[in-house]
């Protein structure tokens, strides 16, 4: 036995003896900006409620929009769940059932959104994909296409927290949780308001409501009262590691899509922790 050789094959790594739990340790390794894997790639999320919602006289002209916006970006349309999720949660929440059912019923809804915008970009050559399919084919997709339509809720489904009945993670949070992963150009929320106010501009107090042109993340979460976006998305947002800013805007006024996606401040900009060295 003395004359044996130790034919074990070792692998170098720095990871090997640290704890992936601890941030201390793995900085040194995992604390570097990812690669851009899309840097090209305008990231659009239309509204489900506040655009779908309303029918032809608000999704057509958005339409309009995004078939001239074609020649001169490739995007990836993103769809919310309208009033159909509500009366879903509703019943969900009735018959009891926990937020990790409710969210991937709720998902279903803007899938449906997104197969009615694909169709009215079909002679474009767009077509509605499905989240795996955007995670692993959206570049062979986007150079057959000069854009896709998908989902905009994240696949989180029965994994959703438990911390709220109604899930926390929705469109505006998945569309973000995309665009930064992909290394996007840019993200643009398509709402039914001009941007981020300091209260509900539709609520009781709407004599009081000022438009915020700009606002970072941190700020954005102490914000009292209802907002355009979901509540958890300046969470996700202090953890970006590309996308530094988005800018919500009123697609109600469509030219502001195209406005936003060639730079133009034309709503609210809210900024991350994101920076140009991480």
């Amino acid at each position: 036995m003395s004359g044996t050789t130790n034919t074990i094959k070792h692998l170098g790594s720095p990871l090997a003896r640290q704890t992936l739990l601890d941030k201390t340790l793995t900085r040194p390794v995992a604390g570097h900006r990812p690669i851009r894997i899309l840097p090209w790639l305008q990231v659009v999320k239309i509204g489900g409620r506040s655009i779908m919602d309303r029918g032809p006289e608000a999704i057509l002209p958005v339409v309009a929009e995004l078939r001239k916006l074609l020649p001169e970006h490739r995007l990836l349309i993103l769809t919310g769940a309208g009033i159909r999720a509500r009366h879903v949660y509703s019943v969900g929440l009735d018959l009891g059932l926990p937020s990790g059912s409710l969210a991937p019923l709720a998902a279903s809804e803007a899938g449906q959104n997104g197969h009615i915008l694909a169709a009215l970009l079909a002679s474009e050559g767009v077509s509605y994909v499905e989240h795996p399919t955007i995670a692993n084919q959206l570049a062979i997709h986007l150079t057959a296409a000069r854009a896709v339509v998908g989902s905009a809720f994240p696949p989180y489904h029965h994994h959703e927290f438990p911390d709220s009945r109604i899930p926390m993670h929705r469109a505006d949070t998945g569309a973000f949780l995309l665009a930064d992963a992909l290394g996007a150009a840019g993200l643009t929320i398509v709402e039914d308001v001009d941007g981020i106010y300091t209260t509900d501009p539709n609520g009781p107090d709407c004599a009081l409501a000022r438009l915020l042109p700009e606002i970072n993340a941190a700020d954005l979460a102490k914000l009292p009262g209802t907002l355009p976006v979901d509540r958890v998305l300046p969470e996700v947002m202090a953890n970006a590691r590309h996308i530094r800013r988005v800018q919500i805007v009123n697609g109600l006024m469509p030219e502001r899509i195209t406005a936003a996606l060639r730079g133009e401040h034309v709503g609210t900009i809210i900024h991350t922790n994101a920076t140009s060295s991480a």
